[in-house]
């Protein structure tokens, strides 16, 4: 279990950042660009405490199937403005998936 310090969560909202406009990640992308391959779930709990350390743009990760974050009513929303396209209710990965 990974201990959860200011710098791991600093490392991982960092990481969101490098996300371009119109494009998604999903947490186990950013969990493996930290260097912590099976931290996806960690990733997702900073990403909902991240308000607390200021804007990130959080709304561009999701599972890897492309679902949304549930409670995150405003997600779909800020990523159609961006242009990401969606395949019903999932965003369409092979179109929208950031190739790191």
């Amino acid at each position: 279990m990974s201990i959860l310090t200011q710098d791991l969560i600093y490392e991982i909202l960092s990481a969101v950042e490098e996300i371009p406009k119109g494009r998604v990640a999903t947490y186990g992308q950013i969990a493996r660009l930290i260097g912590r391959d099976k931290n996806a779930r960690l990733v997702g709990k900073v990403l909902g405490m991240s308000e607390y350390y200021g804007k990130y743009p959080c709304h561009r990760v999701v599972n890897q199937a492309g679902r949304l974050a549930p409670h995150f009513y405003e997600q779909k929303a800020l990523l159609c403005e961006e242009g990401v396209s969606f395949l019903g209710d999932r965003v369409d990965m092979k179109k929208c998936r950031w190739d790191i």
